[in-house]
């Protein structure tokens, strides 16, 4: 098993292949990713179907001198198996293993690191000004999904590729359509594409009429260039809109993305295009493994699994908070008819796919869109609905200024339950939300809240559609914390809530890092220490009582948050007792100036300091 894939150790060894032999190579490539994710986890579907796409570009490009910049880059583990990480795919996602994403300092040949969506044809025309300024040579490419096609920054940049169009400078597109980002593609660009594939039989034609044209002795030529240049052309017969030709990039397709020759020679054709060039190619997410073929949204990311059944191997013993997020909305929803949801292209990841089924006239899917979802979320609020954007913190910073100046300039009632709070685990660096309170918690209007347990949960989902202004809960990825239920006081505005009264120190816990604290308490309480134990509930506005109580008690005061310090609860703690000249000592525990990298989450706080025996030894060491 795995023949040919073992010859590939080093960039470029994809050459020395027999072309006759590239179906097998495709095929090992298919079972080497099946059973590795099957062990390790990881994104599968999506590499699955990329597999002929970016065994085509290693052919047709040579690396690290030409570059290719991969679209989010959950569809990378194909191009790393060519560049010779293939030893390196036992531990993919792991601590200090493989980054399940293009990472820069991980090759050479991951030109651009990626891991949110329609960032690529802005980064490929980056490379390729630079490029061109050097007047080098290298072939530029970007490989960006159907889906992505919904994020604005794309069209931001096609529109802004006039810089090669004018220079007739060359970029290479390709368009890998699967119909699907993570979940199945909604809007108008889905539909275009879909018209589009529909419409195979212009590349048809159009291939015809030229050969028929130049084969005509005298004229024939001279006819196929009069045609070409037309702008009346042909193709508006047979492909409404013709989005792309009609901004200046040149249209190949449509394509066989699963076809290795096809793809080969539309490269080959790309690269010696002047000026932009998009090529078309229709793939089939999770192709060749027919549990991710038939639920490709399943298998985008998953957790290690049996290859033989399909099934997950670590069955969910409880709920996660996405679950009580989504029971709960569907009942609030019920209370009042004024409640809509809005999700940019997660509906299963966020838990609205049961909102869409109870209330589907009420569901909103803008597509991989956040900015546009804030402000679409501003002007319902405006009209009186209730709007609530569920948002994976990572993905909510896409939308920082409209939640500044959209919504929180005018106080507009946008509910904002913003999911993955938090440590995420082995997606790392670019998807952990570790970052909103910073970003959120000095907005004037706006409210910051984190539940502590699941059944907090629920009450704070119905004190904020009550609430008549912007509001944001957090709340991290996995199992609820069902711990401390019965400390359940009512939620008030700004309020915490006191669950140990101790004494010389008291822990100030945010959010879902209150299982570590209690764990913390109770390891103290095993050494003789008697601390004190408060649920933050309110990040913003902050319970500025509470901390005056606090402060004329406890000599130290400690603060634990799963966020980065620069911007975090624990630096509005110390403001305000800087403010109020309290003497108290102030011990603030968060994740430091650094960016977090693909690990467990445990191991993950346990770097951070923010596990329950760092917690003590911090406290203790503090004390003494």
């Amino acid at each position: 098993m795995g023949r040919l894939l073992n010859k590939i150790k080093e960039p470029n060894d994809i050459k020395r292949i027999s072309p006759k032999l590239y179906p097998i190579l495709a095929q090992e490539i298919r079972d080497f990713l099946i059973d590795h994710v099957s062990q390790t986890g990881g994104h599968l579907a999506s590499n699955l179907g990329a597999v002929e796409i970016t065994m085509a570009l290693h052919i047709c490009l040579h690396f690290p001198e030409d570059k290719v910049v991969y679209d989010v880059g959950h569809q990378s583990y194909v191009h790393k198996l060519l560049t010779g990480r293939k030893d390196e795919f036992t531990s993919l996602r792991q601590k200090d293993g493989l980054c399940g994403f293009p990472k820069r300092c991980e090759s050479d040949c991951d030109v651009f690191g990626t891991g949110h969506s329609s960032t690529s044809i802005s980064a490929a025309l980056g490379l390729a000004v630079a490029r061109d300024l050097e007047q080098k040579g290298e072939t530029i490419a970007a490989v960006i999904g159907d889906g992505a096609l919904s994020g604005g920054m794309a069209y931001e940049a096609l529109n802004n590729l006039s810089i090669l169009r004018r220079e007739k400078k060359n970029m290479i597109i390709i368009l890998n359509d699967n119909k699907m980002s993570i979940s199945e593609n909604v809007g108008g660009m889905s539909r275009y594409l879909n018209d589009l594939r529909s419409r195979r039989s212009y590349s048809e034609f159009k291939e015809n009429v030229e050969n028929a044209l130049n084969n005509i002795p005298g004229v024939g030529k001279s006819v196929a260039r009069t045609l070409k240049k037309s702008k009346d052309s042909i193709k508006q017969l047979f492909i409404p809109g013709m989005l792309f030709e009609n901004m200046g990039i040149t249209y190949y397709g449509l394509v066989n993305g699963h076809d290795i020759y096809e793809l080969i020679h539309a490269i080959n054709r790309a690269k010696q295009h002047e000026g932009p060039i998009l090529i078309h190619a229709i793939t089939r997410k999770g192709m060749g493994y027919k549990y991710a073929e038939k639920n490709p949204e399943k298998f985008h990311g998953i957790g290690p699994f049996d290859k033989e059944t399909g099934e997950v191997l670590a069955k969910k013993t409880k709920k996660t908070y996405t679950d009580i997020f989504a029971e709960s909305l569907v009942e609030l929803a019920r209370e009042n008819k004024k409640v809509v949801a809005i999700t940019a292209a997660m509906p299963s990841g966020t838990g609205l796919k049961a909102f869409k089924k109870h209330y589907p006239k009420r569901f909103f899917d803008v597509g991989i869109a956040e900015e546009h979802a804030v402000t679409f979320a501003a002007g319902l609020a405006a009209q009186g609905m209730r709007p609530v954007f569920a948002v994976y913190s990572s993905f909510l910073q896409r939308g920082y200024d409209q939640v500044l100046h959209d919504v929180c300039i005018q106080k507009l009632p946008v509910f904002f339950c913003i999911d993955r709070s938090g440590l995420v685990g082995a997606d790392g660096e670019t998807h952990q939300g570790i970052f909103d309170i910073s970003y959120l918690s000095h907005i004037p209007n706006m409210v910051l809240m984190a539940p502590k347990n699941e059944k907090e949960m629920p009450a704070m989902m119905k004190f904020a559609l009550e609430y008549n202004g912007p509001i944001a809960m957090k709340y991290p990825r996995g199992s609820v914390y069902d711990g401390l239920s019965e400390y359940n006081a009512p939620i008030e505005l700004g309020k915490s809530e006191m669950i140990y009264e101790g004494q010389d120190v008291v822990i100030l816990a945010v959010g879902n890092i209150m299982e570590e604290c209690e764990k913390a308490v109770q390891l103290l309480k095993s050494q003789g220490y008697n601390p004190g134990l408060v649920n933050v509930r309110f990040i913003r506005p902050m319970d500025e009582e509470m901390l005056h109580v606090l402060s004329k008690k406890y000599s130290l005061i400690v603060t634990v948050e799963e966020n980065q310090l620069i911007g975090g609860y624990g630096q509005m703690v110390s403001a305000f007792l800087h403010k109020n000249v309290c003497k108290n000592q102030l011990l603030t525990l968060g994740i430091s100036d650094y960016f977090v990298g693909h690990a467990t989450v445990n191991e993950q706080r346990e770097e951070a300091g923010i596990n329950a025996d760092s917690i003590v030894k911090s406290i203790i060491d503090r004390m003494n």
